[in-house]
């Protein structure tokens, strides 16, 4: 994978934010990486905005709307419905794993996890569905 790759970060946790930037920043591909940390916000975003990114990575238990909220946002727009989901959250709980899955997220992990996991799910997410975008 070459270019600049868009990441959309819908992450509550600041820490959080600042360790996937980290890694982010230190793998061989060049991210721009826009940061959303409130579910309200983020929901506004995607009802609002046009822009593509490559890969959105969305916390589940946000503030203000829920990760599932935004999950269905997500997926019923035109615009955003083939964007690749990564689910990245605190939560294990079954019913968000399947919630997640079923209604069109990619990958599901849970935190804590490495951040060369995070990173290698990214690549395998982006090797899967990049071609697909490019060509549809």
């Amino acid at each position: 994978m070459s270019g600049n790759l868009k990441i959309l970060l819908i992450e509550d946790d600041l820490d959080d934010v600042e360790l996937l930037e980290e890694a982010l920043k230190t793998h061989s591909v060049s991210y721009s990486i826009e940061v959303i940390t409130d579910g309200s916000d983020a929901l506004n975003h995607i009802k609002s905005s046009d822009a593509r990114p490559d890969i959105v990575i969305l916390d589940l238990n946000l503030p203000k709307v829920h990760g599932r909220q935004l999950i269905l946002e997500l997926k019923s727009s035109k615009v955003h419905q083939d964007i690749p989901l990564l689910i990245l959250t605190t939560s294990s709980a079954k019913e968000d794993i399947d919630y997640s899955y079923s209604n069109g997220a990619d990958k599901f992990l849970i935190k804590p996890t490495t951040l060369e996991k995070i990173k290698e799910t990214v690549d395998t997410i982006l090797s899967l569905t990049r071609p697909r975008r490019i060509n549809a």
